[in-house]
């Protein structure tokens, strides 16, 4: 199974903000992200990539 993990980027930087995200729902400017584990995270944002092969979902704030 692939997993995919949520990153924030900030200043060129990516740090982790929740692994094995299993549903991200995007809301106007809002993300709302649920992970395997039941873990939820909402991030003011916009989802500037998904890369399936490295398992990343890169998030910028606003």
């Amino acid at each position: 199974m692939c997993e995919a993990h949520a990153y924030l980027l900030r200043d060129n930087t990516e740090e982790k903000i929740l692994e094995s995200v299993d549903l991200v729902e995007m809301d106007g400017e809002d993300i709302h992200m649920v992970n395997i584990f039941g873990e939820q995270k909402t991030i003011r944002g916009k989802l500037t990539r998904y890369n399936n092969q490295e398992g990343k979902i890169i998030i910028e704030p606003i």
